[in-house]
């Protein structure tokens, strides 16, 4: 398993770029997610991109972004091609956004279609510049349940568009996490982790509070700790093809944090793979 943290993590924090490569080097991890608007402010600093980041021994896992689907079809393809130029610079054919901003129940069919309409025309140009749009599993978009995500899937119909599965979200879905990934794996191209220590407390990572510095963080626990079962669901995407996965912590502690589940991660897919060998 590939394993990245978020530069999102460290968004109310003073560290450079820089800082956090070196720090991401020396702790369990292979790659970096680069959240859109870190990656828009050192866009003007030739400095930073792909071969600056293989100095450090580690890549580019994935562009995390939100193209704005309610926009125009001129200002979202402006600004997929802004992301995709970046992706290019960063060496990453991974770009993630979300499916709308409307849960998909409260959506009607044409309100539906446009949304598609727009996720095809987007495939259809990152196809040009051999890159991919993965729709993140989310509350309030289309891709909120398994079922409406798959049915995404089928409506868009295009090879680029692929997954970026949230565990945490799909278990809030009220889906079997194992089942999901089971049933969404032809499409998944990333894995978001995370966990929380109660469904009560899933308030916690809504947009208006997780952004917030001031925010609460009460609920967030390290991946081992929570009431998910990061073991058995590390061990089972492990199991695919290629797995490239980012520790999402918006909690406090950060470096103590990652340091702690990145290190327990990859203890578990070293026991597996010494298990394949044997």
């Amino acid at each position: 398993m590939n394993l990245s943290l978020c530069t999102i993590s460290f968004r109310h924090h003073l560290h450079s770029m820089k800082e956090i490569a070196e720090w991401a080097q020396l702790n369990y991890f292979q790659g970096i997610e680069i959240w859109g608007i870190h990656a828009k402010h050192l866009k003007d600093d030739p400095h930073y991109h792909s071969d600056w980041l293989a100095s450090y021994n580690l890549h580019t896992s994935m562009l995390s972004d939100y193209l704005p689907l309610h926009l125009s079809d001129k200002e979202l393809l402006r600004a997929t091609m802004e992301l995709s130029e970046l992706g290019h610079r960063w060496g990453t054919q991974k770009l993630r956004t979300f499916a709308g901003q409307q849960a998909s129940a409260s959506l009607n069919k044409q309100e539906r279609k446009s949304i598609v309409d727009k996720l095809k025309m987007i495939c259809k140009e990152l196809e040009k510049e051999n890159q991919f749009l993965l729709l993140e599993t989310h509350p309030n978009t289309l891709t909120d349940t398994v079922p409406s995500t798959l049915q995404l899937l089928e409506e868009v119909n295009h090879p680029a568009l692929k997954i970026n599965f949230d565990v945490l979200h799909i278990w809030e879905s009220g889906a079997n996490p194992i089942e999901a990934l089971l049933n969404l794996e032809p499409f998944i191209k990333h894995f978001h982790f995370k966990n929380i220590s109660s469904k009560s407390k899933l308030d916690v990572f809504n947009p208006n509070n997780v952004y917030a510095a001031a925010g609460s963080r009460e609920g967030m626990t390290p991946l081992f700790e929570g009431i998910l079962n990061y073991e058995e669901i590390v061990k089972t995407a492990s199991c695919l093809t290629e797995v490239e996965a980012s520790l999402e912590w918006f909690g406090r502690n950060v470096k103590e944090v990652l340091e702690k589940d990145a290190r327990k991660i990859m203890q578990i897919t070293k026991e597996i793979n010494s298990l394949n060998v044997s």
